[in-house]
């Protein structure tokens, strides 16, 4: 996303960190298949109550924070999922290949979606905090995904 790009360094000197543990407890505490839960942010709110978390920029720098957290959990609930669809594969086109061109996909169409954020809030902002704040709960409903596919397995 080119235009959210531009404002991700600003955002990210801002020096925001979020309670990893929140987080943890987030994905943890969410029931299956339940879609995105309510805690979702809940890091980002509390950096935001930080000195200078309350600005466009450091809104922005707290979301992307919490960002990172889910990205971790969704890379390591991605490895997981594959690790054990490839228990299943038979000699026919893997599993684990059609895991990752869906994973291809959704990384495609949530770029896209949040670009769609971004650009309807032209003029303002709030644009910025609408694309990071898309990306956030897109990348914490697909970890979750991820963790609950393994269920049905």
């Amino acid at each position: 996303m080119i235009a959210m790009g531009s404002l991700s360094g600003a955002a990210q000197a801002q020096d925001a960190s979020v309670n990893q543990g929140t987080v943890e407890a987030c994905f943890n505490g969410a029931p299956r298949d339940a879609g995105v839960p309510g805690c979702v942010g809940d890091a980002a709110n509390q950096c935001q109550a930080q000195p200078g978390g309350s600005s466009t920029i450091g809104i922005v720098a707290c979301l992307q924070a919490e960002t990172a957290v889910w990205d971790t959990l969704l890379n390591r609930e991605y490895k997981a999922t594959r690790a054990q669809v490839d228990q299943f594969d038979t000699g026919q086109p893997p599993v684990s290949e059609a895991l990752l061109t869906a994973q291809r996909a959704w990384i495609a169409f949530r770029d896209a979606e949040c670009s769609l954020a971004y650009e309807r809030n032209r003029g303002g902002t709030i644009r910025s905090v609408a694309a990071a704040s898309c990306l956030m709960r897109m990348t914490a409903q697909r970890s979750l995904e991820l963790r609950d596919m393994r269920g049905g397995l």
